[in-house]
């Protein structure tokens, strides 16, 4: 009962003109920045983060939220069309979308993508219900070491189970931790890693950081990479109508990709990316005809997509019961939370309870707006996709700029986000992900500050985070993973080099 009315004031607030609104243009935008290759919910979010300073925090917050789950049902329209993925977690819809348009049941993939993403966000949102606050009450418990060591567990997670090679994930952490700390210290007032620069005393740009790495690199990877953008066939409405047997071979994967991309969103650091993979890893692995896959396999396409758009909805658990973010996109809308003086964690439901429960009802506003707009609009996405790249691409650049220089009408700004484009397109080329980056700046000052509390309390006693059971128990896991992942990609290394070896002795 108590659920329900919490319900009730969610539906209230998310049910206001002004939220219904901006509900709509945070799943439209979403779905349109899907579609655009390689662009991502991520570069949206941070161009629309200066929009949300002038914004109530709930419409600002369901906004930027529409944007980001939005962008997962749209970044598969382009996997299929073009065989050219529209974010990353889309990217395994290329697998077996692409060969079904070329089989001229576009129409059929587009359709099953758009039912598969509303069924695993649906899903996804009753899960967030349901354990949200109870995962808020077990964090109620926890002191600045349990914090310490949960987020640690983040950290490593996002390193050692993202997709990449471990050790570079690890480096990307520890790099994205460093930049976390450039400012001026809060306890001594000393400036930080500013190299005599004023605009650093209050740190690296986190809009600046997200724009340079993620929209700044995409653009440039993908002029040099080059684009289709012609579409060889016709959408139509009866095209789209999947027969029987597509159903019946997708039903069990989209229920079995949902439970997998509700648990790997759970989970911090690990994504939607992880989890699509994961799921058609699975899928392929249980059919009774596995060579089906990557030649058209409908359930190849629809269980990835409950898969990521699952995950991409229980990604908030973290984020807002905890305060720890699930994602990189994540990271940005708890930044943008602290911008708006809301504190996300076990304190958020007692605090701003029409925050936390509006924006779980506008979960479910735009994921029915979201089935409403996707199929009718896939034609208006593929003429969009036939805008030559030389166009596009320069316009999105200028966005980029706007929305960064609006943030503190800095220059200074605009220029770190070249320079961290740069340096994002060449760990690109040595395969760096930059996820791990993102969440690394976001979570290092969260570590330092709890880490600080701790050492205060106790004493400078170093056991504390240790003796006491959970953040024990939290920290062994913690190191377990570590040593895992470390010893895994060693193992892989060896592997190849053994597999180069033998392939150079064949005659």
């Amino acid at each position: 009962m108590q659920m329900m009315s919490d319900l009730a004031l969610g539906f209230a607030t998310a049910f206001s003109l002004q939220n219904l609104l901006y509900c709509f243009i945070g799943v439209f935008l979403g779905t349109f920045i899907g579609v655009l290759p390689g662009i991502g919910s991520i570069a949206a979010i941070s161009l629309l983060l200066p929009v949300t300073f002038y914004l109530d925090p709930t419409t600002a917050l369901v906004m930027l939220a529409g944007v980001y789950y939005g962008a997962e049902y749209g970044g598969s329209t382009a996997a299929i069309l073009l065989n050219l993925p529209g974010t990353p977690s889309s990217a395994v819809a290329c697998l077996d979308g692409y060969p079904l348009a070329q089989q001229g049941r576009a129409g059929v993939a587009l359709f099953m993508t758009t039912i598969a993403s509303f069924v695993g966000g649906v899903i996804g949102i009753i899960v967030l219900m349901a354990f949200g606050p109870l995962l808020a009450s077990v964090a109620l418990k926890f002191g600045p070491a349990e914090y310490v060591a949960i987020m640690v567990l983040g950290l490593i997670g996002a390193a050692t189970i993202a997709q990449g090679s471990p050790v570079k994930g690890i480096a990307m952490v520890v790099i994205g931790i460093t930049l976390g700390t450039v400012g001026i210290d809060v306890n001594t007032g000393t400036p930080r890693f500013t190299f005599g620069y004023a605009e650093l005393n209050s740190g690296v740009n986190l809009i600046a950081l997200a724009m340079g790495l993620f929209g700044v690199t995409e653009v440039i990877a993908s002029i040099r990479q080059g684009g289709k953008s012609e579409v060889s066939r016709k959408i139509s409405l009866r095209s789209m109508i999947p027969t029987r047997a597509d159903w019946r071979v997708s039903a069990l994967p989209i229920l079995r990709g949902t439970g997998v991309g509700v648990l790997f969103g759970t989970l911090p650091g690990t994504g939607q990316t992880m989890s699509s993979f994961m799921t058609y890893a699975l899928e392929k692995r249980l059919s009774r005809h596995p060579e089906r896959f990557g030649n058209g396999a409908v359930e190849g396409v629809s269980a990835p997509e409950a898969a990521n758009n699952a995950s991409s909805q229980t990604a908030f658990i973290p984020t807002l019961t905890l305060g720890i973010p699930g994602s990189a996109s994540m990271a940005l809308i708890l930044g943008a939370m602290m911008i708006h003086g809301i504190t996300p964690g076990p304190v958020m439901l007692d605090r701003h309870p029409e925050v936390f429960w509006g924006l779980i009802a506008s979960f479910w506003i735009g994921n029915v707006i979201l089935l409403l707009l996707n199929i009718p609009l896939i034609g208006l996405w593929v003429r969009f996709l036939q805008i030559p790249y030389q166009f596009l691409y320069p316009l999105i650049v200028v966005l980029i700029c706007i929305g960064t220089y609006s943030v503190n009408n800095s220059v200074f700004d605009v220029v770190l986000v070249f320079l961290l484009g740069g340096v994002g397109y060449v760990l690109r080329l040595w395969d760096f992900q930059p996820a791990p980056l993102v969440i690394g700046y976001i979570l290092g000052p969260m570590i330092e500050e709890n880490f600080r509390r701790v050492l205060t309390i106790s004493g400078g006693d170093f056991s504390e985070f240790v003796t006491r059971p959970i953040s024990g128990s939290v920290l062994a896991i913690s190191a377990i993973l570590l040593v895992w992942g470390i010893a895994s990609s060693f193992r892989n290394g060896r592997r190849r080099e053994a597999d180069g070896v033998g392939e150079a002795a064949q005659p």
